[in-house]
């Protein structure tokens, strides 16, 4: 669990980093920008509360142990899985 708590962490910031940039484009580039500073502020609270579910829900993912339980290599998601020639 401890392991999940530290990737999901890392995780959080890239999430909400993407979050937050898919909420700026939204406000600023409709005509939603007229009420822009009134907006922002519940872009940066709504992604940063919206964030920690979804960097939990994707921390399982980045441990090898996910797939060895699943007895799968790869996924859809993660893509193909090449093996080295090495």
């Amino acid at each position: 669990m401890w392991i999940r708590v530290q990737i999901a962490a890392m995780v959080y910031l890239m999430v909400q980093a993407v979050m937050f940039g898919i909420g700026v484009v939204l406000v600023l580039g409709t005509p939603l920008a007229d009420m822009a500073m009134t907006l922002l502020p519940w872009v940066v609270a709504t992604t940063a509360v919206l964030s920690i579910p979804i960097s939990w829900m994707i921390a399982p993912r980045l441990q090898a142990e996910y797939w060895r339980a699943k007895g799968l290599k790869s996924d859809i998601i993660s893509g193909p899985n090449f093996e080295s020639p090495f």
